[in-house]
């Protein structure tokens, strides 16, 4: 048990300097707080663990209906094609990690229509598959 007594109150050191050493300069409070601070054990599992929970959409099929109005709107743009009209373009863009993706919206003027490569190329370098395009407007 602890008594009141001035024999366990450490009121004899506790007014003394602190002591220093001669020869080992004294640490910085910055260096002393990083021993303290936390461990990573496994380096990058907590970035792991966010892309695993990270959400992507799956991509979906258009029916029949949507994919003729799709090309009605494409067959538009090709007529137009000289004046550089400006669309936007919602389509899917496959994730690069994991499996499904996310739709996109784009806007921009558009350069040329691939018919080979099946790709729509805007003035800025955007290139969009065909197959990938979910909804377009001309603006």
């Amino acid at each position: 048990m602890f008594s009141d007594s001035t024999d366990n109150d450490y009121s004899d050191i506790i007014d003394l300097p602190h002591p220093t050493s001669a020869s080992h300069p004294r640490m910085s409070r910055r260096s002393r707080a990083a021993q303290f601070s936390p461990f990573a054990a496994l380096t990058g599992y907590d970035d792991a663990i966010d892309e695993t929970a990270r959400y992507t959409d799956s991509k979906g099929f258009l029916n029949e209906d949507s994919k003729a109005i799709l090309d009605f709107k494409l067959s538009q743009i090709a007529d137009r094609i000289q004046g550089a009209p400006q669309i936007t373009v919602e389509y899917f863009k496959p994730d690069e990690k994991k499996s499904g993706g996310a739709y996109v919206r784009h806007t921009g003027c558009i350069k040329k229509i691939d018919s080979i490569g099946r790709l729509l190329v805007f003035k800025d370098g955007t290139e969009i598959p065909l197959d990938d395009i979910f909804d377009m407007e001309i603006n």
